[in-house]
């Protein structure tokens, strides 16, 4: 059976058990925990530690810390937050939406070479292997730069079978271009993740992505521009609809970040997003999953949603 990277090392695809496909132990710009911790709040680690173990006591086993390069990546603070908590924990590769000026003109088979380490070998420095793959665009589409990490990721899939987890823009329809880029080279559609899609109840253009073999990322928990109970509702009809093996819903939850300075002065004890959702990794446990099973849905729902499906696509069932 296919085992898959974690940052304490290979995890057996049984023993994933309860999984968050998209989340974030730590965010903030590359380097900036070395250089700046302060800016990210006291008793980092033993936070994270903290959050983590409070959600696993409540049922979560794994979670796919989305965190790439350019989103500051920390492996070691993954491995340390993983062994304090009991949390598994798969880190990815790849590149979000940051590519600075620097990296304009690298080539997309000079990015696959870097990524291909990160899985094969680890992450500089480190024995820590990605475990899945990571591109992205936004509202102005799949600009240049973007596109050339895209198609490194790809060929890196292409090349050692770890599956891709795509940040997109649901709102206007940026998957089209993404997958087209896909079928351009060659990478198998149904290891394929469409994230961020709740952020949308176009339920037209989801399936449009869902018919073309791809997970859907329902990722955005409780978010801000669909209320939580409609993107559950999207959810439940996408269920409905036949398509329930192929949806992954988490959070986008960010545990670490910068705590920004208030207009007085003063610096909050936490930070905006924890503000924004203080349930952290526990609010579809509390909130979400009540919702689907009022809505009808089953216990052998949810183990679908949250079991079967990361697990299948992760290891490529």
């Amino acid at each position: 059976m296919t085992q898959i990277n974690g940052v304490l090392g290979p995890i057996d695809p049984d023993d994933l058990g309860f999984t968050l496909m998209h989340e974030h132990v730590m965010v903030c710009a590359s380097g900036l925990l070395e250089s700046y911790p302060d800016l990210l709040g006291e008793d980092r680690e033993t936070r994270a530690i903290a959050t983590l173990k409070k959600a696993h006591e409540e049922g979560i086993d794994t979670m796919v810390d989305a965190t790439t390069f350019d989103l500051g990546r920390n492996p070691q603070l993954l491995r340390t937050v993983a062994e304090g908590s009991g949390v598994n924990i798969i880190n990815v590769t790849g590149w979000w939406l940051d590519v600075p000026r620097f990296l304009h003109g690298v080539g997309a088979n000079q990015m696959a070479r870097e990524f291909i380490r990160d899985i094969e070998e680890g992450f500089r420095g480190t024995d820590i292997r990605a475990g899945v793959l990571k591109c992205a665009a936004d509202f102005e589409g799949v600009t240049p730069p973007l596109e050339v990490m895209a198609r490194a990721v790809a060929r890196a899939h292409n090349e050692t079978g770890v599956p891709i987890m795509v940040h997109s823009y649901p709102t206007g329809h940026v998957a089209r271009r993404q997958i087209k880029i896909f079928r351009e080279e060659g990478v198998d559609l149904t290891r394929v993740k469409i994230d961020h899609s709740n952020d949308t109840t176009d339920t037209e253009y989801l399936k449009w992505i869902l018919d073309q073999g791809c997970y859907l990322g329902l990722d955005r928990y409780p978010g801000r521009y669909v209320s939580p109970h409609m993107r559950t509702l999207t959810l439940k009809r996408l269920m409905d609809d036949g398509y329930g093996d192929k949806l992954c819903p988490a959070h986008d939850c960010i545990c670490l970040h910068i705590h920004k300075e208030q207009p007085d002065g003063s610096i909050p004890d936490e930070h905006e997003f924890t503000r924004m959702n203080p349930e952290q990794y526990l609010y579809i446990k509390r909130f979400v999953i009540p919702d689907l099973m009022e809505m009808g849905a089953t216990e052998r729902d949810i183990k679908t949603l949250f079991v079967d499906n990361p697990r299948r696509f992760l290891a490529g069932e």
